[in-house]
Protein backbone atom coordinates (compact mmCIF):
# COMPACT_ATOMS: atom_id res chain seq x y z
CA UNK A 1 0.00 0.00 0.00
CA UNK A 2 1.12 3.76 -0.38
CA UNK A 3 0.12 6.13 1.46
CA UNK A 4 1.50 9.44 2.62
CA UNK A 5 -0.13 9.58 5.69
CA UNK A 6 -0.82 7.28 8.72
CA UNK A 7 -2.15 7.78 12.62
CA UNK A 8 1.64 7.73 13.67
CA UNK A 9 2.11 11.49 13.01
CA UNK A 10 -1.29 12.67 10.72
CA UNK A 11 -4.56 13.39 11.63
CA UNK A 12 -5.95 12.15 8.12
CA UNK A 13 -8.65 10.09 7.99
CA UNK A 14 -6.80 8.69 4.81
CA UNK A 15 -4.12 7.30 7.52
CA UNK A 16 -6.33 5.68 9.52
CA UNK A 17 -8.45 3.82 6.94
CA UNK A 18 -5.33 2.65 5.54
CA UNK A 19 -3.69 0.98 8.67
CA UNK A 20 -7.04 -0.49 9.37
CA UNK A 21 -7.40 -2.14 5.78
CA UNK A 22 -3.52 -3.18 5.71
CA UNK A 23 -4.25 -4.75 9.74
CA UNK A 24 -7.73 -6.59 8.15
CA UNK A 25 -5.32 -7.98 5.57
CA UNK A 26 -2.75 -9.42 7.80
CA UNK A 27 -5.34 -11.04 9.76
CA UNK A 28 -6.57 -12.67 6.67
CA UNK A 29 -3.31 -14.03 5.61
CA UNK A 30 -1.64 -11.56 3.54
CA UNK A 31 1.72 -9.80 3.57
CA UNK A 32 1.25 -6.06 3.76
CA UNK A 33 4.05 -3.23 3.80
CA UNK A 34 2.55 -0.05 3.75
CA UNK A 35 4.95 2.60 2.27
CA UNK A 36 4.55 6.13 3.80
CA UNK A 37 6.64 9.77 4.95
CA UNK A 38 5.05 8.93 8.58
CA UNK A 39 6.99 6.52 10.87
CA UNK A 40 5.90 3.28 11.77
CA UNK A 41 2.59 2.91 14.08
CA UNK A 42 3.40 1.62 16.92
CA UNK A 43 1.89 -1.85 17.10
CA UNK A 44 1.34 -2.09 13.58
CA UNK A 45 1.58 -6.18 12.61
CA UNK A 46 1.43 -5.32 8.86
CA UNK A 47 5.16 -3.92 7.40
CA UNK A 48 6.58 -0.68 6.66
CA UNK A 49 8.72 1.39 4.31
CA UNK A 50 9.40 4.46 5.38
CA UNK A 51 10.62 7.59 2.53
CA UNK A 52 11.19 9.91 4.96
CA UNK A 53 11.38 13.86 3.26
CA UNK A 54 12.11 17.12 4.70
CA UNK A 55 11.08 20.87 3.33
CA UNK A 56 8.37 21.85 1.16
CA UNK A 57 5.86 20.29 -1.04
CA UNK A 58 6.57 16.88 0.17
CA UNK A 59 3.16 15.67 -0.73
CA UNK A 60 4.15 16.28 -4.09
CA UNK A 61 7.57 14.94 -4.01
CA UNK A 62 6.75 11.86 -1.87
CA UNK A 63 5.13 10.85 -5.73
CA UNK A 64 8.79 10.65 -7.28
CA UNK A 65 10.19 9.10 -4.31
CA UNK A 66 7.50 6.19 -4.61
CA UNK A 67 8.32 6.06 -8.25
CA UNK A 68 11.74 5.50 -7.57
CA UNK A 69 11.07 2.63 -5.31
CA UNK A 70 11.51 -1.38 -7.17
CA UNK A 71 7.76 -2.73 -6.07
CA UNK A 72 8.54 -5.26 -8.34
CA UNK A 73 8.03 -8.22 -5.49
CA UNK A 74 4.67 -7.02 -4.64
CA UNK A 75 1.70 -8.80 -6.17
CA UNK A 76 -0.33 -5.77 -5.64
CA UNK A 77 0.00 -2.09 -5.48
CA UNK A 78 -3.07 -0.50 -3.60
CA UNK A 79 -2.63 3.57 -3.76
CA UNK A 80 -4.75 6.15 -1.57
CA UNK A 81 -2.58 9.05 -3.16
CA UNK A 82 1.20 9.51 -4.72
CA UNK A 83 0.61 6.97 -7.45
CA UNK A 84 0.46 8.84 -10.36
CA UNK A 85 4.18 8.74 -12.12
CA UNK A 86 3.63 5.22 -11.82
CA UNK A 87 2.05 5.06 -15.39
CA UNK A 88 4.63 1.64 -16.95
CA UNK A 89 3.26 -1.51 -14.97
CA UNK A 90 5.26 -2.34 -12.07
CA UNK A 91 3.42 -4.64 -10.61
CA UNK A 92 0.65 -7.43 -11.57
CA UNK A 93 -2.28 -5.74 -10.48
CA UNK A 94 -2.59 -1.55 -9.49
CA UNK A 95 -5.60 -0.11 -7.59
CA UNK A 96 -6.36 3.52 -6.51
CA UNK A 97 -9.02 4.36 -3.93
CA UNK A 98 -9.67 7.90 -4.38
CA UNK A 99 -10.97 9.15 -0.69
CA UNK A 100 -12.93 12.37 -2.38
CA UNK A 101 -12.42 14.78 -4.71
CA UNK A 102 -9.90 17.65 -4.05
CA UNK A 103 -11.36 19.77 -6.58
CA UNK A 104 -14.52 19.61 -4.64
CA UNK A 105 -12.40 20.68 -1.11
CA UNK A 106 -10.57 23.12 -3.62
CA UNK A 107 -14.50 24.84 -3.55
CA UNK A 108 -14.76 24.77 -0.17
CA UNK A 109 -11.07 25.54 0.92
CA UNK A 110 -9.80 29.07 2.60
CA UNK A 111 -6.93 30.93 1.12
CA UNK A 112 -5.14 31.04 -2.36
CA UNK A 113 -2.00 29.34 -1.40
CA UNK A 114 -4.25 26.08 -0.59
CA UNK A 115 -6.79 26.28 -2.75
CA UNK A 116 -4.16 26.13 -5.63
CA UNK A 117 -2.76 23.11 -4.09
CA UNK A 118 -5.64 21.12 -4.06
CA UNK A 119 -6.16 21.91 -7.57
CA UNK A 120 -2.99 20.42 -8.29
CA UNK A 121 -4.16 17.14 -6.22
CA UNK A 122 -6.85 17.42 -7.66
CA UNK A 123 -4.62 16.64 -11.42
CA UNK A 124 -2.94 14.47 -9.79
CA UNK A 125 -5.81 12.45 -8.88
CA UNK A 126 -7.07 12.47 -12.50
CA UNK A 127 -3.84 11.26 -13.65
CA UNK A 128 -3.65 8.53 -10.93
CA UNK A 129 -7.45 7.69 -12.09
CA UNK A 130 -5.86 6.37 -15.81
CA UNK A 131 -2.53 5.21 -14.63
CA UNK A 132 -4.27 2.51 -12.40
CA UNK A 133 -5.59 -0.94 -13.51
CA UNK A 134 -8.51 -0.43 -11.35
CA UNK A 135 -9.69 2.85 -9.85
CA UNK A 136 -12.34 2.97 -6.89
CA UNK A 137 -13.95 5.98 -5.26
CA UNK A 138 -15.13 6.00 -1.49
CA UNK A 139 -18.68 7.65 -1.82
CA UNK A 140 -20.97 7.83 -5.17
CA UNK A 141 -21.08 12.05 -5.61
CA UNK A 142 -17.43 11.46 -6.10
CA UNK A 143 -17.84 10.75 -9.44
CA UNK A 144 -18.50 13.61 -10.44
CA UNK A 145 -15.25 14.61 -10.88
CA UNK A 146 -14.43 11.05 -12.55
CA UNK A 147 -17.06 9.84 -14.46
CA UNK A 148 -15.37 7.44 -15.91
CA UNK A 149 -14.64 5.76 -12.26
CA UNK A 150 -17.27 2.80 -11.97
CA UNK A 151 -16.37 0.97 -8.59
CA UNK A 152 -17.53 2.67 -5.35
CA UNK A 153 -15.76 0.89 -2.36
CA UNK A 154 -16.46 2.55 0.98
CA UNK A 155 -14.24 3.80 3.92
CA UNK A 156 -14.72 0.82 6.43
CA UNK A 157 -15.39 0.96 10.55
CA UNK A 158 -14.80 -1.96 12.70
CA UNK A 159 -18.07 -2.71 13.63
CA UNK A 160 -16.83 -4.75 16.63
CA UNK A 161 -14.83 -2.00 18.42
CA UNK A 162 -17.44 0.76 17.67
CA UNK A 163 -20.63 -0.89 18.83
CA UNK A 164 -22.85 -0.03 20.82
CA UNK A 165 -22.31 -0.33 25.03
CA UNK A 166 -24.33 -1.84 27.50
CA UNK A 167 -27.16 -0.52 28.88
CA UNK A 168 -26.04 2.24 31.42
CA UNK A 169 -22.97 3.19 29.88
CA UNK A 170 -24.16 6.61 28.42
CA UNK A 171 -23.38 9.61 30.22
CA UNK A 172 -25.50 10.27 33.25
CA UNK A 173 -26.16 14.34 31.51
CA UNK A 174 -26.42 14.89 27.63
CA UNK A 175 -23.07 15.00 26.05
CA UNK A 176 -22.39 15.72 22.62
CA UNK A 177 -19.16 14.19 20.71
CA UNK A 178 -17.32 16.05 18.06
CA UNK A 179 -14.16 14.50 16.30
CA UNK A 180 -12.50 16.52 14.07
CA UNK A 181 -10.50 19.83 13.86
CA UNK A 182 -11.19 23.60 15.69
CA UNK A 183 -9.88 25.40 12.84
CA UNK A 184 -10.82 24.58 9.05
CA UNK A 185 -13.29 22.81 7.23
CA UNK A 186 -14.05 20.96 10.33
CA UNK A 187 -16.06 23.63 11.99
CA UNK A 188 -14.94 22.76 15.59
CA UNK A 189 -14.98 26.20 16.66
CA UNK A 190 -18.54 27.45 14.75
CA UNK A 191 -19.84 24.18 16.51
CA UNK A 192 -18.55 25.17 20.10
CA UNK A 193 -20.02 28.47 19.63
CA UNK A 194 -23.64 27.20 18.86
CA UNK A 195 -23.16 24.31 21.70
CA UNK A 196 -22.29 27.67 23.65
CA UNK A 197 -25.53 29.59 22.57
CA UNK A 198 -28.38 27.02 21.51
CA UNK A 199 -27.49 23.87 23.37
CA UNK A 200 -26.79 25.07 26.87
CA UNK A 201 -29.23 27.47 27.90
CA UNK A 202 -31.95 24.45 27.12
CA UNK A 203 -29.37 21.77 28.41
CA UNK A 204 -27.44 23.23 31.61
CA UNK A 205 -25.57 20.24 32.25
CA UNK A 206 -24.83 19.33 28.47
CA UNK A 207 -20.86 19.20 27.66
CA UNK A 208 -19.29 19.30 24.30
CA UNK A 209 -16.98 16.62 24.07
CA UNK A 210 -14.10 17.45 21.24
CA UNK A 211 -11.91 14.85 20.21
CA UNK A 212 -9.52 17.53 19.07
CA UNK A 213 -5.54 18.78 18.93
CA UNK A 214 -6.42 21.94 18.62
CA UNK A 215 -8.65 23.39 21.22
CA UNK A 216 -7.64 26.36 22.95
CA UNK A 217 -7.57 26.86 26.19
CA UNK A 218 -10.78 28.44 27.10
CA UNK A 219 -13.15 27.28 24.53
CA UNK A 220 -16.84 28.07 26.51
CA UNK A 221 -18.59 26.99 28.77
CA UNK A 222 -19.43 23.18 28.92
CA UNK A 223 -16.77 22.90 26.78
CA UNK A 224 -14.25 19.98 27.05
CA UNK A 225 -11.22 19.57 25.16
CA UNK A 226 -9.96 15.46 25.18
CA UNK A 227 -7.56 15.88 22.65
CA UNK A 228 -6.26 12.80 20.95
CA UNK A 229 -7.57 9.82 21.96
CA UNK A 230 -6.41 6.15 21.29
CA UNK A 231 -8.87 3.48 19.79
CA UNK A 232 -9.65 2.04 22.89
CA UNK A 233 -10.64 5.90 24.72
CA UNK A 234 -12.40 6.70 21.25
CA UNK A 235 -14.47 4.03 21.31
CA UNK A 236 -15.22 4.56 25.05
CA UNK A 237 -16.20 8.21 24.32
CA UNK A 238 -18.63 7.14 21.28
CA UNK A 239 -20.50 4.75 23.76
CA UNK A 240 -20.72 7.54 26.66
CA UNK A 241 -22.00 10.22 24.31
CA UNK A 242 -25.48 11.26 23.91
CA UNK A 243 -25.35 12.62 20.47
CA UNK A 244 -22.49 12.98 17.74
CA UNK A 245 -21.67 15.90 15.70
CA UNK A 246 -19.56 16.93 12.67
CA UNK A 247 -20.33 19.65 10.72
CA UNK A 248 -17.97 19.76 8.19
CA UNK A 249 -18.06 21.79 5.27
CA UNK A 250 -16.51 19.13 2.98
CA UNK A 251 -16.05 14.82 3.83
CA UNK A 252 -15.20 12.59 1.03
CA UNK A 253 -16.76 10.14 2.83
CA UNK A 254 -16.48 10.58 6.96
CA UNK A 255 -15.58 7.67 9.00
CA UNK A 256 -16.46 9.50 12.40
CA UNK A 257 -20.18 8.92 11.26
CA UNK A 258 -20.02 5.72 10.82
CA UNK A 259 -17.97 5.11 14.23
CA UNK A 260 -20.79 7.03 15.50
CA UNK A 261 -23.67 5.47 14.31
CA UNK A 262 -22.11 1.64 14.75
CA UNK A 263 -22.17 3.02 18.67
CA UNK A 264 -25.26 3.88 18.67
CA UNK A 265 -25.14 7.31 18.64
CA UNK A 266 -27.79 9.38 16.77
CA UNK A 267 -25.83 11.45 14.33
CA UNK A 268 -25.99 15.22 13.44
CA UNK A 269 -24.52 16.74 10.23
CA UNK A 270 -24.05 19.35 7.85
CA UNK A 271 -25.39 18.13 4.23
CA UNK A 272 -21.37 17.41 2.74
CA UNK A 273 -21.02 14.70 -0.04
CA UNK A 274 -19.92 12.49 2.60
CA UNK A 275 -22.76 12.90 5.15
CA UNK A 276 -25.15 12.67 2.65
CA UNK A 277 -24.04 9.22 1.42
CA UNK A 278 -22.91 7.32 4.62
CA UNK A 279 -26.65 8.48 6.53
CA UNK A 280 -28.12 7.73 2.79
CA UNK A 281 -29.15 11.35 2.72
CA UNK A 282 -30.71 12.17 6.27
CA UNK A 283 -32.24 8.69 6.47
CA UNK A 284 -29.85 7.36 9.26
CA UNK A 285 -29.05 10.92 10.59
CA UNK A 286 -30.13 14.62 10.75
CA UNK A 287 -28.45 16.56 7.98
CA UNK A 288 -29.05 20.09 8.74
CA UNK A 289 -27.05 23.66 7.40
CA UNK A 290 -24.21 24.86 9.70
CA UNK A 291 -26.37 27.70 10.83
CA UNK A 292 -28.80 25.50 11.90
CA UNK A 293 -26.33 22.66 13.89
CA UNK A 294 -27.04 23.92 17.84
CA UNK A 295 -30.57 24.16 17.37
CA UNK A 296 -30.86 20.90 15.74
CA UNK A 297 -29.04 19.47 18.63
CA UNK A 298 -30.71 21.32 21.24
CA UNK A 299 -34.21 19.48 19.81
CA UNK A 300 -32.36 16.16 19.85
CA UNK A 301 -31.47 16.42 23.28
CA UNK A 302 -35.48 16.73 24.55
CA UNK A 303 -36.51 14.18 21.70
CA UNK A 304 -35.83 10.78 23.12
CA UNK A 305 -38.37 9.01 20.41
CA UNK A 306 -35.99 10.91 18.07
CA UNK A 307 -33.03 10.18 19.29
CA UNK A 308 -33.74 6.01 19.59
CA UNK A 309 -34.97 6.24 15.74
CA UNK A 310 -32.05 7.67 14.66
CA UNK A 311 -29.76 5.70 16.35
CA UNK A 312 -31.95 1.93 15.33
CA UNK A 313 -31.73 3.75 11.41
CA UNK A 314 -27.65 4.41 12.15
CA UNK A 315 -26.69 1.11 13.44
CA UNK A 316 -28.49 -0.73 10.11
CA UNK A 317 -26.73 1.76 7.75
CA UNK A 318 -23.39 1.16 9.47
CA UNK A 319 -23.84 -2.58 8.60
CA UNK A 320 -22.91 -1.17 4.90
CA UNK A 321 -19.64 -0.10 5.96
CA UNK A 322 -18.09 -2.43 8.20
CA UNK A 323 -14.40 -3.01 7.62
CA UNK A 324 -15.20 -6.97 6.76
CA UNK A 325 -17.38 -6.28 4.13
CA UNK A 326 -15.01 -3.36 2.88
CA UNK A 327 -11.83 -5.65 2.63
CA UNK A 328 -14.25 -8.50 1.21
CA UNK A 329 -14.55 -6.01 -2.09
CA UNK A 330 -10.88 -5.23 -2.29
CA UNK A 331 -9.92 -8.62 -1.93
CA UNK A 332 -12.04 -9.19 -5.01
CA UNK A 333 -10.69 -6.08 -6.74
CA UNK A 334 -6.92 -7.44 -5.95
CA UNK A 335 -7.15 -10.46 -8.52
CA UNK A 336 -6.11 -9.91 -12.12
CA UNK A 337 -9.61 -11.56 -13.20
CA UNK A 338 -12.01 -9.46 -11.11
CA UNK A 339 -15.18 -8.56 -13.30
CA UNK A 340 -15.15 -5.18 -15.00
CA UNK A 341 -17.68 -2.84 -13.56
CA UNK A 342 -21.28 -2.14 -14.91
CA UNK A 343 -21.86 1.13 -16.75
CA UNK A 344 -23.35 3.56 -13.75
CA UNK A 345 -26.89 4.51 -14.21
CA UNK A 346 -27.96 7.71 -15.00
CA UNK A 347 -29.29 9.41 -11.67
Amino acid sequence: MVSYYLPSASKQGIGYQVHELATELVRRGHQVDVISDCPPVPGAVYGHRHVELAGALRTFRFATAVRRLDLSGYDVLHAHGDDYWLWRRRVPRHVRTLHGSCFEEARRIRGAKERLRMVLLGCSELLASVVADRTVVVSPATRRWYPWVHDVVPNGVDTTRFAPGRTGARADHPVVLFVGAWHGRKNGAELARQFVRDVRPRHPAAELWMVSRDVPDDPGPGVRALGALDDAALAEAYRRAWAFCLPSDYEGFGIPYVEAMASGLPVVATPNVGARYVTDEGRAGALVPLEGVGAALADLLDDGVRRAALVDAGLARSRDFSLERVVDRYEELYRPTAPAPAPARAR
